[in-house]
């Protein structure tokens, strides 16, 4: 007869989850995937997170709140040239980084997706346009303070940083290097204003 399943810790499964999802995106990552990385039945899985979909949602929270949380933390600075430029250094230092999975999980969990998972796949296109949108929220900021002139499109700047910012997910995936992303990011500042 089998004794008491083992104490399950929801946190610790979660972060398991997150890296599952992380490596292999949503569709990547079968139940039965799941079930070896976190130890547990499928149905302690079911009654802890309610659903895959679900689990996910929640792995995405954890690592938009850890690892993926640079963006924002980035674009407070005070300089327009230091809140981007640090945004996509910290981008390619997180998403090359030993020991984790390349790439963005957001970026990369969405590249395919079956007709069941259009919601994921909306629900993730969301994040990224929420992510271009404080880009532009912040080169505005910029243009209202006098950093960057009135005539320029900070839309279409901002759309720029932000193909950027996904292109190094992209890149990283395919195991383009560290130092190559980190020197593509000077070119990719070149249409922002030097220092003084």
């Amino acid at each position: 007869m089998a004794g008491r399943p083992r104490e399950f810790d929801r946190d610790q499964a979660l972060r398991r989850a997150m890296l599952l999802f992380w490596q292999h995106g949503y569709e990547g990552t079968s139940m039965s995937a799941l079930v070896e990385a976190l130890g547990i039945a499928s149905a302690r899985i079911y009654a802890a997170f309610g659903s895959k979909e679900q689990l996910f949602r929640e792995a995405v929270a954890l690592y938009e709140e850890g690892e993926g949380g640079f963006a924002p933390r980035a674009l407070e600075q005070a300089s327009l040239r230091d809140a981007i430029g640090s945004m996509l250094r910290d981008a390619v230092l997180t998403y090359t980084r030993r020991g984790r999975p390349h790439g963005c999980l957001v970026v990369s969990s969405a590249s395919s997706v079956s007709p069941e998972g259009e919601g994921v796949r909306d629900w993730l296109a969301s994040h990224r346009r929420q992510r271009t949108a404080a880009i532009i929220a912040r080169l505005q900021q910029a243009q209202a303070a006098g950093e960057l002139s009135a005539d320029l499109s900070v839309q279409a700047l901002g759309d720029h940083f932000a193909t950027v910012l996904h292109g190094i997910s992209v890149q990283a995936r395919d195991g383009v290097s560290r130092e190559r992303l980190l020197a593509m990011v000077e070119v990719a500042l070149a249409p922002l204003p030097q220092q003084g």
